[in-house]
């Protein structure tokens, strides 16, 4: 079988599943429709859904950009001020407490109903576990590297770009495939809350008008982005995790 095999097989699957409840549950349309009415919305109306994807996808890689830079520039003062350290974690746990989509209305309030508040979503809603796993990562250096190093007369910063960070590559790209995964959602519940444009903001318009055909058609966009930007993100950390 080739790689392709087993996401057809997954893709069949689903569908068969879908249509099966549509069968037994005998949900009229406007509640459940089947795989058919909704392929067939979303070739009709692939220009508007198009033009509101481009828009969540530019709010998704930029914050996935943006969070990424942030959270991996945290992680390396980090771990190289271990007094900092133990005064800042403690404050970016506490932070997951707080629910971030309770930080939607303020986010929109703050930056308005256009894509700066989306991106900002996105940058809190990756920023953390970008953070933690890098220094995760930077933090368990084998000590007999750290000891060699010593030993040869290294400076701090030559320890942490050529050791701690080429051995924290591999933590810092599981990271970046959680962070690929957890940006839409961020940037979507943004558009829940306030926005003129966007995938999330076109499932609700579709809601509000009973067009749940579009609803569907919007949803499995998104889903097909994130698969697609989870994919690329996969193969970038497959190269950061190659020299090892």
């Amino acid at each position: 079988m080739t790689r392709f095999t087993y996401p057809m097989l997954a893709t069949a699957f689903g569908l068969l599943l879908w249509q099966f409840l549509v069968w037994v549950t005998n949900a009229p349309h406007f509640i459940l429709p089947d795989p058919l009415r909704v392929a067939t919305t979303a070739i009709s109306s692939r220009a508007l859904i198009a033009e509101h994807a481009l828009v969540t996808a530019t709010e998704v890689l930029l914050g996935l950009l943006i969070g990424s830079v942030l959270g991996a520039v945290t992680a390396i003062q980090l771990a190289a001020a271990p007094r900092l350290a133990r005064l800042v974690l403690p404050l970016l746990v506490f932070t997951q407490a707080v629910p971030v989509f309770a930080l939607a209305p303020i986010l929109t309030l703050w930056f308005g109903y256009g894509m700066a508040s989306k991106i900002v979503m996105a940058v809190l809603i990756i920023y953390f576990p970008v953070t933690a796993s890098f220094y995760d990562g930077l933090t368990r250096v084998p000590p007999a590297l750290l000891d060699l190093a010593s030993t040869m007369g290294a400076r701090k910063s030559q320890v942490m770009w050529r050791i701690k960070i080429p051995h924290a590559l591999p933590a810092l790209a599981s990271g970046l495939k959680l962070a690929a995964v957890y940006a839409p959602i961020g940037a979507v519940i943004g558009e829940w809350v306030g926005a003129s444009k966007g995938l999330g903001y076109l499932m609700l318009l579709a809601n509000g008008r009973a067009k749940i055909d579009l609803m569907f058609a919007s949803l499995i966009a998104l889903a097909l982005f994130t698969v697609v930007l989870h994919k690329s993100v996969s193969l970038l950390a497959a190269k950061l995790d190659g020299p090892r």
